[in-house]
């Protein structure tokens, strides 16, 4: 018997012109391709049309306007997801904080990592503030994430990876984790629904 593919979610939290993002978020889904246990939905948040004025219904009540009925639905579907982020003045993208905000029940009970990029720290203290988010929104961020320093600097011009074996190595460690995480949450929430 087959087992049902992971529905994973990459969201490319960037929505800066210029952004490094779009390289890094490329490479990882090429990673992705040699992972048949995962189905992958890129939701790339500059494509994405939140609206930057939010209805007055509380995102805990599941009432959305258009389009965040959408946004929502790509959330509801998905069993895990990878934040792509950089790292801006020591934090995570407005532009991912919006996003997170806007709908509740869709992200719950599902485990998310990180592919953090950024200078000396990789991104990591976006991800140690995301962590706190992820809570609320009762998540389960998983230890293992992958953190690219200096990022421009790890990638030729043609988008591949220049390393050393950190960077792959992790990134398998963090899709084992990943896919270990979901599979038992799909597991739990289909054999008795989570409500937050």
């Amino acid at each position: 018997m087959t087992e049902t593919p992971i529905r994973l979610a990459v969201i490319v939290a960037s929505t800066r012109e210029g952004r490094f993002g779009d390289t890094v978020a490329r490479w990882f889904v090429r990673v992705l391709e040699q992972w048949p246990d995962f189905a992958v939905d890129v939701i790339d948040l500059r494509e994405v049309e939140l609206p930057a004025v939010q209805s007055a219904a509380h995102p805990k009540s599941g009432r959305y306007s258009q389009p965040i009925a959408r946004f929502a639905a790509r959330i509801a579907d998905a069993d895990a997801f990878v934040f792509v982020t950089p790292e801006y003045n020591h934090g995570y993208p407005a532009s991912l904080k919006s996003a997170l905000d806007a709908v509740f029940a869709e992200w719950n009970a599902k485990p998310a990592s990180f592919v953090s990029y950024g200078g000396l720290a990789g991104g990591l203290r976006a991800v140690e503030q995301l962590r706190q988010v992820f809570g609320e929104l009762h998540m389960v961020a998983i230890r293992d994430t992958v953190a690219i320093p200096f990022a421009p600097r790890m990638f030729d011009e043609g988008g591949q990876l220049i390393d050393d074996g950190i960077v792959p190595a992790s990134t398998k460690v963090m899709l084992d984790s990943l896919s270990w995480w979901a599979k038992a949450l799909r597991t739990a929430r289909a054999d008795s629904p989570y409500s937050a």
